[in-house]
């Protein structure tokens, strides 16, 4: 039995979900790995940040999200509405506002001071929801998805831009 770990570095882009379609990095690192049969399970290390499998869809919006990534996005918004102002969800509290604050890197979190950065309790709800993992087959050094089956990891949190990590586990023979 064999364990190979590789992790790809990824950058969101904040003002609104980052969709990133991670397929090709996933299946490289199959190929890199060398084994033949087993499973391939890519887990998001970031609260805020989840991994799917969805169909790759050939349409896309404005802002250059794919169309089922949209509604996917709208579908959440109306279960978990954006936190746009403190108050609207219970997380972030008075104690979570004042230990961020006494982090030495605390500017890196709360630009300026400015608490608003941490009004993403909808990133993290969303986030739990979809999930932080996904487990797929390898079969004969293959991903063994479908044609249209695609690997996507997005990050919820609107707050700012910020480099993200996936880690991609594969195990077997």
């Amino acid at each position: 039995m064999t364990v190979y770990k590789e992790t790809i570095k990824l950058e969101s882009h904040g003002q609104r979900p980052t969709f990133i379609d991670i397929t090709k990095s996933v299946k490289k690192a199959i190929e890199n790995s060398r084994i033949k049969n087993g499973i391939c399970t890519v887990i998001s290390p970031h609260t805020t940040c989840a991994v799917f499998f969805e169909e790759f869809v050939h349409d896309y919006d404005e802002n250059g999200d794919e169309f089922l990534q949209v509604d996917l996005n709208n579908v959440l918004k109306k279960i978990i509405p954006d936190n746009i102002e403190q108050g609207q969800y219970n997380y972030p509290g008075e104690k979570h506002f004042a230990e961020v604050e006494s982090w030495p890197e605390a500017e890196f979190y709360l630009p300026g001071g400015d608490r608003s950065a941490l009004l993403n309790c909808d990133a993290h709800l969303k986030a739990t929801l979809i999930g932080s993992s996904e487990t797929f087959e390898v079969d004969e050094g293959k991903l063994g998805v479908g044609t249209t089956g695609y690997v996507y990891f997005v990050d919820f949190d609107r707050a700012r831009p910020r480099p993200r990590k996936c880690k991609i586990i594969i195990i077997g023979e």
